[in-house]
């Protein structure tokens, strides 16, 4: 038996993988401060090249505050097919090293290396092969750590951003996670980094030489202990290579907040029919239906309905979404976001046939499905979806 690498884990993160998308498709915007999202008084950064980041720019920033920080930045709205066909190219070149890959959103992934020595050697040459193959086969740069576990490979990968590499070796594990700041560790956030820096925790070296029995008074059992774990780079959780999505969903912020119940149930119909042909697309049914809504005071609204039959159909999953929008309480009142989940996933075909109706409407959103494919994203679409005529967009 072929003796497992002491680090055999690799965390591969696309380098600002929207951005570096959309300069691909235009090499005018190359060194230039390129942010990705909604540039609205309401949009947020999706993603911003460095040249962005310099300006302070970072994901999630709201887009009016960015543009402030840059206003030279070139605003460009998402292409998530585009991200997604060179998503698609990265999991193919991860794939040919090893199946044992686990990815975590379109631009990052977790490798298991340990059984891929014969064929491609030692796990950091393996992290440089496969720098040069996705640069070659995707386009972009990526950072890659390499690790003896998924929470190290990780920090390791930040770390190394943009376009590097960075092998942490497992002796010297404690010497990499010293100094780094509390909350990098998964499961620190602004609540629990708040509670450790009245204790005087800063660095994750200071967390580990803390007691667990001081961190239990302050977190609780299970949060002291978990974190008193990581913190000395303690990780055992293995390299999952597929795990089925447990959802499926869209929403939508509004630029203005609508209160038109008319206006409102053709959202909640657009949001339906999107989450249907994703179901379709990804090969599940759904059970549950799951309507969220954000008033314009930001409180969150959640309403949910189970389906006596699985489902793939825009229009039941409308059936039931619009059905909860109606049941909130309260007139008038007004939304500045909306969205829609498709819960309880089922692989299709693994409940029995639906009634004809059900068919024959799946029939026709499949039929959408392939003039969308053929002609772009909404070449064809329900009736109530059309603006009227003379409508201008806003």
């Amino acid at each position: 038996m072929t003796n497992r690498p002491p680090e055999p884990i690799l965390h591969v993160d696309l380098d600002a993988f929207y951005a570096s998308v959309e300069v691909l498709k235009d090499p005018a915007l190359a060194g230039k401060p390129v942010v990705v999202g909604g540039a609205g008084t309401r949009g947020v950064v999706m993603s911003a090249s460095y040249e962005a980041r310099a300006y302070g720019i970072r994901s999630a920033m709201p887009a009016v505050r960015a543009r402030r920080l840059c206003p030279d930045a070139a605003f460009v709205p998402p292409d998530f097919e585009s991200y997604k066909a060179h998503s698609n190219r990265f999991r193919e070149v991860l794939r040919s090293v090893t199946p044992l890959v686990e990815p975590i959103a379109l631009d990052e992934a977790f490798l298991d290396v340990g059984g891929a020595g014969l064929l491609f050697g030692e796990p950091e040459g393996i992290a440089r092969r496969i720098r040069e193959e996705v640069a070659r086969e995707v386009g972009v740069t990526c950072s890659v750590g390499v690790a003896p576990s998924k929470l190290v490979a990780k920090l390791a990968s930040t770390r190394a951003k943009p376009d590097g590499l960075i092998h942490v070796q497992a002796d010297g594990v404690p010497a990499f996670m010293e100094p780094l700041p509390v909350d990098a560790l998964w499961g620190v956030g602004e609540v629990t980094g708040e509670l450790l820096r009245r204790l005087g925790v800063r660095t994750v070296g200071d967390l580990a030489r803390t007691p667990e029995g001081v961190l239990e008074r302050l977190l609780g059992d299970v949060t002291a202990r978990t974190l008193s774990e990581l913190a000395r780079g303690i990780d055992d959780r293995p390299v999952v290579p597929y795990e089925a999505p447990k959802s499926i969903s869209h929403e939508e912020t509004f630029g203005r907040d609508l209160d038109d119940q008319g206006a409102l149930l053709r959202e909640v119909l657009s949001l339906s029919h999107k989450v249907a042909a994703r179901l379709r697309e990804d090969g599940y049914r759904a059970r549950t239906v799951v309507l969220k809504a954000r008033l314009a005071n930001f409180t969150t609204l959640t309403r949910s309905r189970t389906l006596p039959d699985p489902t793939d159909v825009g229009a039941d999953i409308f059936h039931v979404a619009g059905d909860l929008l109606r049941s909130l309480p309260g007139a008038r009142r007004r939304f500045r976001l909306l969205g829609v989940q498709a819960t309880g996933l089922v692989p299709a075909g693994a409940e029995q046939l639906a009634l004809l109706r059900g068919e024959r409407w799946s029939d026709v959103e499949r039929a959408l499905d392939r003039i969308d494919r053929r002609f772009g994203t909404g070449s064809a679409m329900p009736a109530a979806l059309l603006k009227p005529r003379g409508r201008r967009s806003r």
